[in-house]
């Protein structure tokens, strides 16, 4: 999505300044009139990124049903979009904060039910990142600097899938990316609402991911404080005021859910005790950090925890193409403003930057709770500026030998590194491994004679050859995974890869997440708009009528249509039919043990489905007597037996107990491998 010339545009412009030190821009071509190619380049780099991010969009159905059948509840209901309730009838939210929710329920108020009303906001999202990003870049660099910052961020595969998804990470990345450019702004005039405003988007980050919102906030206190240009005082009640508008933005509907009485709001899903404060420092907090989440599934089974878990089979090919080049040119371009004054702005970004990548990656890589590789999508925008400003500076002092060293081993040592990862899909794309080996070997060359004098006009030749050496590998991942249907609750980025984790247990080729359609366990399913593929736990056996691995349920693996722990359900036109009769009749058409097996056949019927204990329906929500009082007085209609799990890790046993009273007290019936129960005819 960088054109050659404007790939060379970052050397030309970068050499018209001569380096300085004790400047706020420490040899960084500021204020210059824009080059004629510049907006055309940006038109491309932005169409290019909506090209990518759109194209074969539908093919994913409702991606994680979850979210869109919270959305569809949000469309009809003003009390459920308000709590982002799983279902209209608000029985219980999802885990997660609203916001992202909010913006998915008012695209299907406007546009209807389908699957683009619920993805192309996200992939919207990601074009306006990556807008972000170049503006941002833009302010202290060239032109072309600022659109490599972009191209990176768009390319990079883990980003490929998640803004053509609806989980809250799209969401998320852009309000830290918004956050991290305004406290840029309070840095270069020292202004105050300016950091009112990056505690305002980093509250709304947490009312869309929780406490995964704070983890940029060192970086950026850091860099305000020292760099700054007001007195300290000033810097200090300036950091209290931004805590304070990130405390109002992010609280008030904290405050709002723990004051309603509970008997007039859903119970809060993910919760033991119906607490937002209990989801937000237990299942979705500290309970990620230490392991010990409770009502959760997995157990430690989500890959092995240490420094190099982000390089691993698993993360490896989502974000870790160029993190080491963005950690050692973050590192050179630090040291080379180490004797730039306090208030120098280029420091200032470095650390907001880099204390983003570091804090992050440390928390993701350390972590001992629940971990998905979908997760590393929040380092993308930190990995993108770090190399485009990090290659800027490097490039401006590259006639110091260590400094072209570094640069130069640094393109040579991405291309290994992207070839190691491309080694991990061995059938897949052969011939690409020795193409960015041998582009890595001529940029690297070229970088070390660019030096020299006599040589200096092999400098376009560096800049694009490098360039595409370091993006050949990311690119062709994220064209793989736009290409691929992506469905479930475990979506991941590229080709199947050996030794991955898939969440439980190895990962084989062809039976991934997000696989290639027609690879085994990922044929195209009906039940889902678009056809799209469906999403299990690789290393487990499929269920009888699944065509992916699914996690088990009370009774084995989820059977028929009635879904798993991961896998929406995927009722036939049969069971909707008989779902629809007398809908309007019954407050919930129908009850199934976990949000993902209910949410398939509200998407269905777009009405009410109860879903019984939450996502792992391991809430106690409701319990066996709430849910006999609902039967009694013909609340409910059917019960669908299948999906979820019993009680995980401390959870309830509610769940379980609902489903043996059902079975025990109503006879079954069995439509096209759907086992369901009328709760309005007991045996």
């Amino acid at each position: 999505m960088t054109s050659p010339e404007a790939t060379s545009c970052v050397l030309d412009s970068v050499e018209e300044v001569p380096p300085t030190h004790g400047t706020a821009d420490a040899g960084i071509p500021t204020g210059r009139t824009r080059p004629r190619w510049e907006l055309p380049a940006l038109a491309a780099l932005l169409l290019g990124t909506a090209a990518l991010y759109l194209w074969n969009l539908a093919e994913s159905g409702w991606a994680n049903a979850f979210y869109s059948a919270a959305a569809q509840a949000g469309s009809t209901s003003w009390s459920a979009f308000l709590y982002a309730a799983s279902d209209a009838a608000a029985s219980i939210t999802v885990d997660k904060p609203p916001m992202s929710i909010w913006v998915m329920a008012l695209s299907v108020r406007a546009f209807g039910l389908s699957s683009w009303s619920i993805l192309v906001p996200q992939a919207l999202m990601g074009v306006a990142t990556v807008g972000a990003l170049y503006a941002g870049v833009r302010r202290r660099h060239a032109a072309g600097t600022a659109l490599l910052a972009g191209s990176v961020m768009a390319l990079t595969p883990v980003a490929a899938l998640m803004f053509r998804f609806n989980n809250p990470d799209a969401l998320l990345v852009l309000l830290l990316t918004a956050a991290a450019l305004a406290v840029l702004r309070a840095v270069e005039d020292g202004r105050t609402r300016w950091m009112l405003a990056a505690g305002a988007l980093v509250g709304a980050a947490f009312l869309t991911k929780q406490l995964q919102a704070f983890l940029v906030l060192p970086g950026f206190a850091l860099a305000y404080l020292l760099a700054a240009p007001v007195g300290l005082a000033r810097r200090l009640r300036d950091g209290v005021l931004a805590v304070v508008a990130m405390v109002l933005t992010g609280g008030w509907w904290v405050a709002l859910v723990e004051l309603v009485p509970a008997a007039d709001r859903p119970w809060i899903g993910g919760s033991q005790t119906n607490s937002f404060l209990e989801l937000t420092f237990g299942y979705n907090g500290l309970g990620r950090i230490t392991g010990d989440e409770t009502g959760s599934v997995g157990g430690g089974r989500w890959g092995s925890t240490g420094l190099g878990r982000l390089f691993g089979s698993e993360i490896g090919g989502q974000i870790a193409w160029l993190m080491p080049a963005a950690l050692v040119l973050g590192l050179v371009a630090l040291w080379l403003v180490r004797h730039a004054p306090r208030t120098d702005g280029h420091r200032a970004e470095l650390l907001v930057w880099g204390g983003w990548l570091v804090v992050t990656g440390l928390t993701f890589s350390l972590m001992a709770g629940i971990f998905h590789a979908y997760y590393a999508v929040a380092l993308a925008p930190a990995v993108a500026v770090l190399v485009a400003v990090g290659g800027e500076a490097s490039w401006a002092r590259r006639r110091t030998p260590w400094v072209s060293g570094a640069l130069a081993t640094t393109v040579l040592g991405s291309a290994i590194w992207a070839v190691v990862l491309l080694d991990r899909s061995p059938g897949w794309l052969p011939w690409l491994r020795p193409v960015v080996l041998a582009l890595g070997a001529l940029g690297a060359g070229a970088v070390a004679l660019a030096t020299v004098e006599r040589f200096r006009r092999l400098a376009p030749l560096a800049a694009v050859v490098s360039v595409a050496a370091m993006l050949a590998g990311p690119t062709a991942y994220s064209l793989q995974t736009v290409s691929t249907a992506h469905t479930g609750s475990l979506p991941t980025a590229g080709p199947a890869v050996i030794g991955g984790l898939g969440g439980f247990g190895p990962r084989a080729a062809g039976a991934r997440a997000g696989g290639p359609p027609g690879a085994q366990g990922n044929r195209p399913r009906a039940g889902r708009p678009g056809g799209a593929t469906g999403t299990g736990f690789p290393g487990l056996p499929a269920g009888p009528g699944n065509t992916t691995s699914t996690f088990p349920s009370f009774g084995g693996f989820a059977r028929g249509g009635a879904g798993g722990l991961l896998n929406a359900s995927e009722p036939s036109s049969e069971v909707t039919a008989l779902l629809e009769q007398d809908a309007r009749d019954y407050t919930w058409v129908a009850a199934a043990v976990g949000s993902q097996s209910a949410a398939g056949y509200q998407l269905a019927t777009q009405d009410s489905v109860m879903p019984i204990g939450g996502f792992n329906g391991s809430d106690p929500s409701p319990t066996l007597e709430e849910f006999q009082a609902l039967v009694s007085s013909r609340k409910i209609h059917w019960f669908i037996a299948g999906g979820g799990l019993g009680p995980q890790r401390g959870g309830s046993d509610q769940a379980a107990a609902i489903e043996s009273w059902v079975t025990s007290t109503f006879a079954s019936r069995t439509v096209d491998g759907v086992t369901m129960y009328d709760l309005t005819s007991p045996v």
